[in-house]
């Protein structure tokens, strides 16, 4: 177990119901953010979904970037049953993205496509050279209006963004809430999200002995806060570097968060796929 000095966060009043999973089953892994449309991935979705059941990931997230991928991550889940889609307009694609995109996502939202669970993947992005950062605000804006119209939770990316993402969900003040996906921020950004009812996804991230901030932030933070997460094709974790990333690595993420917490490996391994159930109201296998 990783040690912390900062405020234990057990004491955090979580504004979302908290169930307790059943110890009971025999819990699996859910990769609830894998790009999955993506290469390597593409024309090896058969073999992929294979390694991936072998290291025990049965059900898998795929989160799309932009309009012009709404229909290959919707043709995926409909094709194969492990994978669900979520439909989102990236902060990172912003010179990209058409004003009519909005209207686009929309649409699809209200086909009420089968296998749609999240809106996603969309948020904040502050790294780049170029942010144009009031668009990117009322980009986001406008996708939290639709996720709460379609009564969906949102897959949010942010990258120096914490705090002013934190300010827009606080506004926003969804009833169905999201994940933080990729967190590596403080303890008390994590808090933060946490108290306003959002999970926050455990990735590669950990995997590396220099990221101590983030190792043990997540050695600390609430089972019930917390989903496991690749970022497949990107974020190769520590011994892959220069690999594509890949969704049967979440069983090597969830390995070393076991290292890092008090916790049996059953009872984390449990509450991690609840929390991921209950999110986004995916089915048992």
């Amino acid at each position: 177990m990783a040690s912390f000095s900062g405020q234990m966060p057990n004491a955090i009043d979580l504004p979302y119901c908290v169930d307790k999973p059943n110890l009971t089953d025999s819990p699996y892994f859910i990769d609830t953010h894998c790009h999955f449309d993506f290469p390597p991935f593409s024309g090896a979705e058969a073999a992929s979904l294979l390694s991936a059941a072998q290291a025990n990931v049965r059900q898998i997230i795929v989160p799309a970037v932009s309009a012009a991928y709404f229909s290959r991550v919707v043709d995926l889940a409909a094709n194969y049953p492990p994978l669900f889609a979520a439909l989102g307009l990236h902060p990172l694609y912003i010179a990209q993205h058409q004003d009519f995109d909005v209207a686009v996502l929309a649409s699809w939202l209200a086909s009420k496509t089968e296998k749609l669970v999240a809106v996603g993947e969309i948020g904040l992005d502050l790294y780049m050279d170029e942010p144009q950062l009031p668009r990117q605000l009322a980009l986001l804006q406008a996708q939290l209006k639709l996720a709460r119209q379609h009564d969906l939770p949102v897959i949010l990316h942010s990258r120096r963004s914490h705090d002013q993402l934190a300010a827009v969900l606080r506004k926003a003040a969804l009833p169905r809430t999201g994940v933080v996906h990729g967190f590596a921020g403080s303890l008390a950004q994590a808090q933060a999200f946490i108290r306003l009812g959002y999970y926050i996804g455990v990735g590669g991230t950990i995997t590396y002995e220099r990221a101590q901030k983030t190792r043990n932030v997540m050695a600390v933070l609430p089972l019930s806060a917390l989903l496991l997460e690749t970022d497949a094709p990107d974020m190769p974790l520590a011994g892959f570097q220069g690999q594509a990333n890949r969704p049967e690595r979440a069983a090597k993420v969830f390995e070393v968060l076991c290292k890092l917490r008090p916790e049996a490996p059953q009872e984390i391994a449990s509450h991690l796929l609840h929390n991921s159930q209950q999110l986004f109201r995916i089915p048992p296998v």
